[in-house]
């Protein structure tokens, strides 16, 4: 009868509506806020506020821009991670059918009142939990949940406690009927669903910044000491010559201008970019910005196996009987589904679409089947007899089912009955789904003869098996996480090389698992001090994907929700495109590391140029005009193609990066001192020969271009720091040779530019001129070479990179 409608009201009330809210997350203003919370942030907003207070209107409105691109970037990516619960809601079906007051009415999904009488019929996703009253061949498809590749038979009676994949007697909320009819009675509506309970996962699951956000955090910090401390020195010095304080202040914002690297946000959002495009173009779809380089520091790969590690589609793998050829033509005689003429698409059950596979590879067509032996009658497939049979006109009895089931009937030779159950139980301890295929002369299933039996699965990947022998070089344990039995589990990760002797299935294959089991897996390696990758494509997975340091998404095979969580959707399913991106990653942050050092190596230069010429009681021999155009033209163009290079070879040769390695480190600041103080030398030394020999305004004119040319040549020897630029090869990055000539192109024109002249203060150069600025502009290089020859050419000391 269904309830009434006061019965309906009172639910109401009580339960509310039938719905996957989303729950509280940050406003769209307090994301745009959290972009200004980075110290090396903070800092640039200082210097924008102080540059505009003293009248410094060009340097202002440059940092301004380069503040505002920041934020939109780091705003968006923040705001499309909140979307996932949206996608959920989507998921839930708009109506659905239920029985009120006698009658089969149809609702609002979002009307369902716990004990409603739910219809469903094939086509139909599941509008609430439900337990069955009735059901016909009712089979449902429950991947989005479970992972099972497969749609689970479900009957009256069956379990409706334990795991999601054995509640064979109830439907879930947000599945979708394969087959059959059904009336079940709602147990849960809304939130307290399964997938309610999933939806709450995913948005308190935790969301942890990059490795890289961590150590750009940690460089803006540094920054940020080292400006204070400049600032404590500048006001010392002057107090003490009797500066007065307006100079001292003016003083203090050039040298902030010089110590902070203004095109570090750029650069660093330039060099992910460029890795998203790279990881684009071989089918790794990037969603977040700074989870490129996250993939560098990976230890551990959680990953789905159907379609990742395997093809995704059931192959018949194995035959065992006497003659292979009838055993396929008997197999496709009992069979619905069909298959299309130019691929290996069909419609209907996937094992029933494998063996019409296998039977056309030798010749055998269903159509021809059915034209020449057309059915009387059909035996459908039920959970009970666990097997189905086809009546054909030529008078025989078609019949496939499990091998437990089948093989009993067939009593024309008992001992092949037995021995079959045998050979079934080895090829299923191999990973491989079992069918007994039988012929009886008559209608009946007694007396049946045994054709054979047929091994199924799901074959690996061919190129996942490399990359699986990519990642395992590259120190990177991978765990399969997958819905079959367990015996089934283990037989192919061995197949897949992901399991080798010795090894602990228990660690490494986790069959059966739950949301929460996925989600606890995460939390458990990340406590351990692992950087984890988890992959997915079902909702099951997306808390687990959320909470994970980088979530992969299938692109082919995932729900929406599965991708509006992951940090990464995989165009083509596949596992191989994962070790990509790894390599991409590392090349990364490879890349990032080498520009970051080369910019704050002229960054040093500048200051100790500016700082020393005070202390020396000498005129600035930089304005804040040459110290911003050296950091956002000469100085952070290089570093913007330092961030293309190409990758090193043997990148998947090394192990992950431990997370807390900085990515400035001893060798880094030592880098950054010693070329600092080389650049900043040369530079004096010039200041202070041209001042003494003319006048400041001459001196300058020479040693601006002198540390704009330094610098440009010094990005050549910044691309490695064990090898000579002609050895990693001058033109394998053209983007740097380019920017080279543009760049000094430029520099040489703003001295006979009007404008230009007028705005930086200078002067025409003479062609003798221009010597004494190549040659000194060339020491740098020079030692830097030098030292690389003598350190690891001649002494044959290990390569760094």
């Amino acid at each position: 009868m269904g309830l009434t409608a006061a019965e309906v009201k009172t639910r109401r009330e009580k339960f509310g509506a039938n719905e996957i809210r989303r729950e509280k997350g940050r406003s769209a203003w307090l994301l745009l806020a959290s972009q200004f919370k980075n110290p090396l942030v903070i800092i640039l907003v200082f210097a924008c506020v102080v540059s505009g207070v003293l009248g410094e209107t060009l340097e202002a409105v440059a940092i301004a821009l380069i503040l505002a691109l920041n934020a939109v970037i780091g705003f968006f990516q923040e705001y499309r991670a909140e979307t996932a619960i949206a996608a959920l809601q989507r998921m839930t079906a708009p109506r659905a059918k239920v029985i009120r007051n006698g009658h089969q009415v149809q609702i609002l999904a979002s009307e369902i009142v716990p004990d409603d009488i739910l219809v469903l019929e094939a086509g139909d996703i599941v509008a609430a939990d439900a337990e069955l009253i009735e059901a016909s061949h009712l089979q449902i498809n429950e991947a989005l949940l479970t992972g099972e590749s497969l749609p689970v038979t479900k009957e009256t009676g069956g379990a409706t406690e334990g795991t999601l994949a054995e509640r064979f007697g109830s439907v879930l909320m947000g599945t979708f009927v394969a087959t059959g009819t059904a009336t079940c009675k709602v147990t849960q509506t809304g939130m307290r669903t399964e997938l309610g309970k999933i939806a709450h996962l995913i948005a308190t699951a935790k969301s942890e910044p990059t490795p890289l956000q961590i150590q750009i955090d940690r460089v803006g910090k540094s920054l940020l000491l080292i400006c204070l401390i400049i600032a404590a020195v500048v006001g010392t010095i002057g107090f003490i010559q009797g500066t007065q304080w307006l100079e001292i202040l003016i003083f203090s914002v050039s040298l902030a201008v010089a110590a902070v690297p203004e095109g570090l946000p750029a650069i660093v959002t330039v060099a992910l970019a460029l890795g998203v495009q790279r990881m684009a173009a071989r089918n790794a779809l990037v969603r977040k910005l700074p989870s490129v380089e996250t993939l560098g520091c990976v230890s551990v790969i959680c990953t789905d196996k159907t379609g990742t590690l395997t093809t995704g589609s059931m192959r018949v793998r194995e035959l065992w009987g006497e003659d292979h050829r009838e055993l396929l033509r008997v197999a496709a005689s009992c069979c619905d589904a069909d298959v299309d003429e130019d691929s290996d698409d069909g419609v209907g059950d996937p094992t029933e679409i494998a063996i019409l596979i296998a039977a056309r590879e030798r010749k055998i067509e269903r159509k021809e089947i059915e034209n020449e032996t057309p059915r009387i009658s059909t035996e459908p497939f039920d959970s009970d007899r666990k097997r189905m049979s086809i009546l054909r006109e030529d008078g025989f009895n078609y019949v496939k089912g499990a091998v437990e089931s089948v093989a009993p009937l067939c009593s024309s030779n008992p001992h092949d009955a037995s021995r079959a159950i045998a050979i079934a139980s080895e090829m299923a301890s191999r990973g491989l789904r079992t069918l007994a295929i039988a012929v009886g002369q008559g209608a009946g299933e007694s007396n049946l003869k045994l054709v054979g039996i047929l091994g199924l699965a799901d074959p690996p990947r061919t190129e996942a098996i490399q990359a699986l022998r990519e990642t395992r070089s590259a120190g990177i344990k991978t765990i399969m996480i997958t819905g079959d039995h367990p015996q089934t589990a283990v037989a192919i990760a061995r197949e897949l090389g992901l399991l080798i002797d010795g090894e602990d299935s228990k660690s490494l294959v986790h069959a059966r698992a739950t949301p929460e089991d996925k989600l606890q897996l995460v939390r458990s390696w990340k406590s351990q001090g692992a950087i984890v990758a988890m992959t997915g494509d079902g909702v099951n997975d997306a808390p687990a994907l959320r909470e994970a340091n980088i979530g992969i998404a299938m692109g082919k095979s995932g729900t929406e929700v599965t991708r509006q969580a992951a940090d990464l959707i995989l165009a083509d399913d596949n596992f191989a495109t994962i070790a990509v991106a790894v390599q991409e990653g590392r090349a990364i942050f490879q890349n990032i590391r080498k520009a970051i050092t080369y910019l704050l190596t002229g960054n040093f230069a500048e200051i100790t140029v500016v700082l020393g010429a005070m202390m020396l009681r000498l005129p600035p021999p930089l304005a804040a005009a040459h110290l911003l155009w050296i950091n956002l033209v000469t100085d952070a163009l290089p570093a913007l193609t330092l961030v293309a290079d190409p990758l090193s070879p043997d990148l998947m040769k090394r192990k992950p990066r431990p997370p807390n390695e900085q990515i400035l480190g001893k060798a880094e600041w030592l880098e950054i001192l010693l070329i600092g103080l080389l650049e900043a030398a040369v530079a004096l030394g010039l200041y202070w020969y041209f001042l003494s020999e003319k006048d400041a305004a001459y001196a300058r004119n020479i040693v601006f271009p002198t540390m704009v040319f330094s610098q440009i040549f010094r990005a050549f020897g910044a691309r490695s720091r064990s090898r000579i630029f002609w050895a990693v090869g001058v033109f394998s990055n053209v983007w740097l040779l380019g920017v080279a000539i543009v760049s000094g192109f430029i520099q040489l024109s703003l001295h006979d530019i009007p404008v230009a002249k007028s705005v930086f203060g200078l002067q025409s150069l003479a062609f003798s001129e221009l010597k004494i600025i190549f040659a000194f502009a060339l020491v740098p290089i020079t030692v830097i070479e030098c030292r690389k020859l003598i350190k690891y050419k001649l002494r044959r000391l290990p390569k760094d990179q």
